[in-house]
């Protein structure tokens, strides 16, 4: 019963999400060699609303959502989705992808602070002891060199970037929270990713047009197709229906697991590899995940 209650369906689909997220930082790098990051993301943004829109219609019956909840889904949908995929694509196109998961996966930080400010989260002492082993864990994968991950001026731009997209993928957890209560987790997911879309497009207009797409090999065409379709689509909808269910602080902690997600993959992909002490530091990031996931109040 134990074991039953503290893993639910709903946790298989966060883990389901993250893995896909982990998978994704490596199939995004691959396809940005021969597609421009603000196209890439555009073209995302024009296919993956109108399937959630059609996928709501279909499972909730309706679409609608109330008046009064429009201007948080318009201030979700830029902040979350607008400027988390920005400075997502821009980012991972500046740095490495291991940089990049381990950037992202600050997030629960991020989300512990804010939401101890703004007084919607209650941190206890483990909570705060495990977000301090986190900071160790993330500066010991970070900190150590190795093949793919660097740290530096060259990746200084990147590096940034990742840190904001981490940032506002945190207000996007804390804002989506009251909308999926307000509306439906997909609704919420739809409706924010509708608001950002024209956002998106705009920005890669002038990418569209210079993009060679007769260039663009299969490969990066599938990547293309599983970064909007699953990673973007699939993948928000599952993971704010555990904001829904389960609160954001606990969903947060699954963030963690993307940069090891991550780096599995980019040993598959670019060779990169981890080494001791920074194997020591994700075993430190997960203890301090744990310690969080036990006594959080999410």
């Amino acid at each position: 019963m134990k074991i039953r209650r503290l893993f639910q369906p709903v946790d298989a689909a966060l883990l389901f999400a993250v893995l896909i997220w982990g998978t994704n930082i490596s199939v995004t790098k691959t396809a940005l060699a021969e597609i421009s990051p603000l196209a890439f993301n555009a073209v995302r943004f024009a296919i993956a609303p109108a399937l959630l829109l059609v996928l709501t219609r279909l499972i909730d019956g309706d679409i609608a959502v109330p008046r009064q909840v429009w201007p948080l889904l318009a201030l979700t949908g830029v902040l979350g989705h607008f400027g988390h995929q920005m400075f997502f694509v821009l980012g991972i196109a500046r740095t490495t992808a291991t940089n990049t998961a381990l950037l992202l996966a600050i997030t629960p930080i991020f989300v512990g602070l804010i939401g101890v400010a703004s007084g919607s989260e209650r941190l206890r002492r483990s909570n705060w002891l495990g977000i301090l082993l986190s900071f160790a864990g993330i500066f010991l994968v970070i900190g150590m060199q190795a093949p793919g991950l660097q740290v530096g001026q060259q990746t200084l731009l990147g590096d940034l970037l990742g840190l904001g997209c981490a940032l506002l993928w945190a207000l996007y957890i804390i804002l989506s929270k009251d909308l999926v209560q307000r509306t439906s987790a997909l609704k919420a997911t739809a409706w924010t990713m509708t608001c950002a879309a024209p956002l998106v497009i705009l920005a890669g207009v002038p990418e569209l047009r210079a993009q060679d797409w007769h260039a663009v090999s299969m490969g990066s065409w599938l990547g293309l197709c599983f970064s909007t379709v699953v990673s973007l689509a699939l993948s928000y909808a599952l993971w704010n229906t555990g904001v829904g269910k389960v609160g954001s602080a606990r969903v947060a902690v699954y963030s963690y697991l993307t940069p090891l997600v991550t780096v599995g993959f980019s040993a598959l992909f670019y060779g990169e590899v981890m080494r001791p002490l920074q194997a020591l530091g994700a075993l430190a990031v997960l203890i301090g995940v744990a310690m969080g996931r036990q006594d959080g109040s999410g």
